[in-house]
């Protein structure tokens, strides 16, 4: 992963999105729009999205955030952003492919990372995804300079509602799913599949050790079933 944070200004433009690398730190200057699994199902099912403009803006954030609406003595009652945490875009795979398409989207900013299928389609617009690092979303709402607009929230409510935000200095990401639809995580998990054997061997663990079973699945004490965790028959307190 690269240390050094690369400032990029929205809408990426297919060029720029081919150039990113996968594990390049990212931040983002310009418009973005939210959503979550309501815009998705809308999307997909029913044909619904909102009127903006994707050209113009088409970096979509998977997020459901605090909003609150403020009035000062120098200012019109506005929305202002309270905190906006990434939720996991992963969750959002199987509706992800044809938004993807369907908007002709360059940015998908999120948690975690999302499957081939997203990768694929984001090979095919030439489209990125970015993770997030260690930022909770107070820090990253005060990135965000002005709320542009809000749509379906009377029918959604906040939360699911679509956002319109201004941002600057929006970050740091880094590059998980990159324009050819290559996977950091994917990659990763490969690459430490390669190697745990060798690691293995380093620790003197023998080939083929049972450890031990935490995933709450039933286990078999002294011929008495017990869920794992729980204490079988002759077991000591």
């Amino acid at each position: 992963m690269s240390a050094e944070i690369r400032q990029l200004t929205l809408p990426l433009s297919e060029h720029e999105a081919r150039g990113l690398r996968l594990g390049e730190m990212v931040s983002l200057n310009g418009l973005l729009f939210t959503g979550r699994s309501l815009f998705h199902i809308r999307a997909a099912e029913r044909g619904i999205v909102p009127p903006i403009d994707f050209k113009s803006v088409n970096a979509f954030f998977h997020v459901g955030p605090v909003m609150r609406r403020v009035e000062t003595p120098s200012e019109a009652d506005h929305w202002e952003v309270v905190s906006c945490e990434p939720t996991s875009s992963l969750r959002f795979e199987r509706y992800g492919p044809f938004v993807v398409r369907q908007l002709g989207l360059r940015t998908l900013i999120g948690k975690t990372t999302m499957g081939p299928a997203t990768g694929a389609a984001l090979a095919e617009v030439g489209g990125v995804h970015l993770t997030k690092v260690g930022l909770c979303g107070n820090a990253l709402a005060r990135a965000v300079v002005k709320v542009h607009g809000v749509y379906f929230m009377e029918e959604l409510g906040k939360t699911e509602a679509t956002w319109v935000y201004e941002v600057r200095d929006f970050g740091p990401f880094f590059v998980d799913i990159d324009a050819s639809g290559a996977n950091y995580f994917q990659q990763l998990s490969a690459e430490i599949a390669g190697r745990s054997e060798a690691i293995a061997r380093q620790l003197g663990i023998p080939a083929g050790y049972d450890f031990t079973d935490v995933s709450g699945r039933v286990a078999r004490v002294r011929g008495v079933e017990t869920v794992s965790g729980e204490r079988g028959p002759g077991q000591g307190e």
